[in-house]
């Protein structure tokens, strides 16, 4: 394993060379090349007077340009920090002024979002991906330009326990925080998911999920480390993404719960040739059952659940594609990582095998902290280095873990405990459902009542008083959906997952 992240795509020229790593709408860019380019990018940065330790982030939809840029950045010694593209320039620019960065790499919407707000910020530089209007910003294109002479990268003196990145956790509840990681953080996390998932040279990847977000995060770097071919895909699209697989006979599927859904949606799903695919991969999020069963029947290949968070940089669990599985389960802890499930009213007692309770992580994967809150470290990170990762969750006897629901997604209705998750695995077991989202909504006499918004499959008609019936078959009395709403869409993140707490505001606004 190496000792620094930017020496993975150093390393990957040297033994991978020519073979393609990424292809993106129709370009094709070998080991080499995002070695070299980076390494330009990087010469230009220490030009430009960015140091070691310094904060660059990154502002974009996928491209290749953000895979140069990442690698260019961690080459010099400065600090990464990949921005959620959904964002508005005001909260990106809080998030930039907390980590301190002196540039960013953005597109040119997203630089015309920031303009106003860079004075509230340390930038001094603005990188733009494309054509941009903003005054003041350096194009990318400069960048990969020739240059006298290239430095030797990556620079001396970076050990493991470097800082690599900050990510910024989603922030659904105030401001978000900074997640301080390490380069060993993040390459033990590489090493870790390429071993569980068996990821090697012969295989190509086609991933949509934005390279921003710790999920995407890791694919990309296996895929660097272990010479991968990295199919690439700016924003998800069902279309695109089974075109790919079929043109460039790829061999894994990275996705989300909806990314599936979509898929198994499609009209024209039976006419794509899948054949090449010898597994797939989803997480983020919970996924009914049936549609695993569904995807796995389809597809004709494993489907690899996992489960990880912002905190670890990427997984924390998964399912190892030769070994034992058990549908609906995240699988078992990464290798050298701990997992244990915690009383949620009695901090610090183990549950007993089976019974429900915060999941909490511990091992080399664990963030350092968050940025400049130790207030907040404390409350998530212990000193004996247990994570609390707000997910309950069941670990089973042979030790596979099952989560449950988000800890503030429960519902809690008349004193009894409902996790949406196990009402959405119930409802998408209905024939005519294409995917599903529970939420709350108040109520004078019980404090919130489940509600379910619904996505129904393409001309196939759904009757709620037959899906009502269908519920009260599979759920406890208390359990069924007091209120049942059809939709067109659901709101997502920028990676795909569910926003269950925007559901109301989402459809009563």
């Amino acid at each position: 394993m190496q000792t620094s992240i930017g020496a993975l795509v150093t390393q990957a020229a040297k033994q991978f060379g020519n073979k393609t790593a990424v292809i993106f709408e129709g370009r094709l860019l070998s080991f080499a090349d995002i070695d070299l380019m980076s390494t330009k990018v990087a010469t230009h940065l220490e030009s430009l007077g960015v140091q070691r330790d310094q904060v660059v982030a990154l502002y974009s939809q996928n491209c290749p340009e953000w895979i140069i840029a990442y690698y260019a950045i961690l080459k010099i010694g400065a600090v990464v920090s990949p921005l959620n593209l959904m964002l508005t320039g005001s909260e990106a620019a809080f998030a930039l002024a907390d980590c301190k960065a002196v540039a960013v790499f953005a597109t040119a919407d997203k630089l015309s979002s920031l303009q106003e707000h860079v004075s509230s910020t340390q930038l001094t530089h603005l990188i733009s991906i494309g054509e941009s209007s903003t005054q003041g910003a350096l194009s990318f294109s400069t960048l990969i330009g020739d240059t006298a002479t290239l430095n030797d990268y990556p620079v001396a003196g970076l050990s493991p326990e470097s800082i690599s990145t900050i990510g910024y956790t989603s922030g659904t509840t105030g401001h978000p925080k900074g997640a301080v990681l390490t380069h060993a953080n993040i390459l033990m996390n590489v090493a870790m998911t390429a071993t569980m998932h068996v990821r090697t040279e012969s295989d190509t990847t086609v991933s949509a999920l934005p390279l921003s977000h710790v999920y995407g995060n890791v694919v990309m770097n296996a895929a660097i480390a272990y010479g991968t071919t990295l199919v690439l895909h700016k924003s998800f699209d069902a279309e695109a993404v089974l075109t790919s697989i079929q043109e460039h006979r790829a061999t894994i599927l990275e996705g989300v719960p909806t990314m599936y859904m979509y898929i198994l949606d499609h009209p024209r799903l039976s006419e794509f040739d899948l054949s090449s695919l010898r597994r797939c991969t989803v997480g983020g999020q919970t996924m009914p059952e049936a549609k695993m069963q569904e995807v796995e029947r389809l597809f004709g290949c494993r489907l690899l659940e996992l489960w990880g968070m912002t905190e670890l940089g990427g997984l924390g669990a998964t399912h190892s594609f030769y070994g034992p599985r058990r549908l609906g389960s995240i699988g078992v802890p990464l290798p050298q990582v701990e997992a244990r499930v915690i009383d949620p009213e009695h901090e610090g007692e183990e549950v007993p095998a089976g019974e429900i309770g915060e999941l909490q992580i511990r091992g080399p994967i664990t963030m350092k902290e968050y940025l400049g809150r130790p207030d907040a470290t404390l409350e998530t990170k212990y000193l004996d280095g247990w994570l609390r990762t707000g997910d309950l969750a069941r670990i089973d006897s042979e030790g596979f873990i099952y989560v449950v629901d988000r800890l503030k997604d429960m519902i809690i209705t008349a004193g009894f405990n409902i996790y949406p998750a196990e009402l959405e695995r119930a409802i998408c077991e209905h024939p005519a459902v294409a995917m599903v989202a529970v939420g709350s909504v108040p109520d004078s006499n019980k404090g919130e009542l489940a509600k379910a918004y619904i996505v129904k499959k393409k001309g196939i008609d759904l009757d709620l008083d037959d899906l009502e019936k269908h519920c009260r078959a599979r759920l406890a009395a208390y359990k069924v959906p007091r209120l049942y709403q059809l939709v067109e869409e659901l709101p997502k993140t920028s990676s795909g997952k569910i926003m269950r707490r925007m559901l109301r505001n989402h459809f009563e606004s």
